[in-house]
């Protein structure tokens, strides 16, 4: 039997949800100052890099009409 497209999204939507988790969870370790050193601007430089990169990825998914601008 084949896999549907809507299958096809979820299966690939968990896997790769559940693989961006973890990676935050491993990115959280580098909060532990006994191991890193870090300072306020290296942490808010890492930060707006996530949130461009999220919100980039979520206007990906924006369902509607498309608005125009001249």
């Amino acid at each position: 039997m084949e896999e549907t497209r809507r299958q096809r999204f979820k299966r690939l939507a968990n896997r790769r949800v559940n693989k961006l988790l973890n990676q935050f969870r491993i990115l959280g370790n580098l909060a532990n100052k006994s191991y890193y050193d870090y300072n306020e601007e290296s942490i808010n430089k890492m930060f707006r890099a996530i949130d461009s990169q999220l919100k980039s990825t979520k206007g990906k998914f924006h369902i509607g009409p498309k608005k125009f601008k001249l």
